[in-house]
């Protein structure tokens, strides 16, 4: 098995468990490349350390990546993975870690469950996103795990953000944005706007404004199958396009086209947790003192 370890922050915490898990995988004997930006931080203890370069897509010789941080260290990954098929096992070092399958505290117990192969995989579906004059970003990752947002640029006076359903008029949002999530993104910017959570099972794309001044406009679920249009006006020229971590500007009037990606992302999940399990201990759902009656 040849394994990636991936990390975006180095923080003095991040890099305690990127050694941890450097040892664990040297102690057994199990062959991995580590992120080229790790280099120094790493040199001092081991020079001869295999290293791989993040501007290039990860191939097909590697069979899993280890995503070491919070959950926008996964988001960050999935431009290395993109359609390679390399499943991805997030090591949670952050605050939440909702997407993340293995806690910092239970480090080697997790490893010694994944390399005992007691896990399964999530298939996660991901936006895909064009505009009508090219976007050189959008051409080489144009694709979201999250969410796709449109977002105010340089001005406190709202959007109008005119979107179409397969050809056919929705309607046209005022508001200071709209975010277009995945089942995944469910638990991320579009929760704490007030849109519903969704297993990451679910084929579905949720559309749901920011702060919409209509105030008759809730959160609406459409299948995954829908392609949309989108076209924004406001009193700035221009407004921005955020995919996951990554973030644009665009000039109003450039249509915005978004639909399903032809490739998913898989997740490893460690046996013993799952999606609901998460949403209790992480998000505290459902939480009620009844319960523990």
């Amino acid at each position: 098995m040849y394994i990636a370890l991936y990390s975006a922050f180095f923080s003095e915490e991040t890099l305690q468990y990127v050694k941890a898990t450097i040892d664990y995988l040297d102690n057994h004997g199990h062959r991995f490349t580590i992120i080229h930006r790790l280099k120094k931080q790493l040199d001092s203890e081991s020079p001869d350390y295999s290293y791989y370069n993040e501007e290039e897509q990860l191939d097909d010789s590697i069979d899993f990546l280890f995503s070491i941080g919070g959950d926008g260290t996964i988001l960050r990954a999935v431009t290395l993975v993109r359609d390679s098929e390399i499943p991805i096992l997030g090591i949670n070092t952050g605050r939440l870690g909702f997407l993340t399958s293995l806690h910092r505290d239970a480090l080697n117990e997790g490893l010694n469950l994944f390399f005992e192969k007691k896990y399964s995989f999530i298939n996660r579906s991901l936006l895909q996103v064009r505009t009508k004059e090219p976007h050189p970003i959008l051409e080489e990752t144009g694709f979201a795990l999250n969410e796709v947002s449109v977002n105010r640029k340089n001005t406190t006076s709202m959007l109008s953000i005119h979107t179409e359903l397969d050809g056919q008029h929705l309607t046209t949002y005022w508001s200071d944005g709209l975010i277009i999530a995945t089942p995944t993104g469910s638990t991320g910017y579009s929760l704490s706007s007030g849109g519903p959570i969704v297993s990451p099972s679910s084929q579905c794309w949720i559309l749901n404004p920011i702060a919409p001044h209509n105030i008759n406009m809730r959160p609406l679920i459409v299948p995954d199958s829908t392609e949309i249009k989108i076209s924004v006006q406001g009193r700035s020229k221009y407004h921005l396009l955020s995919l996951d971590s990554r973030i644009l500007t665009l000039e109003n009037g450039n249509d915005i086209y978004l639909k399903k990606a032809p490739f998913v992302i898989q997740t490893v999940q460690l046996d013993g947790s799952n999606f609901f399990n998460t949403l209790r201990e992480k998000l505290f759902w459902g939480q009620d003192r009844r319960n523990t009656q």
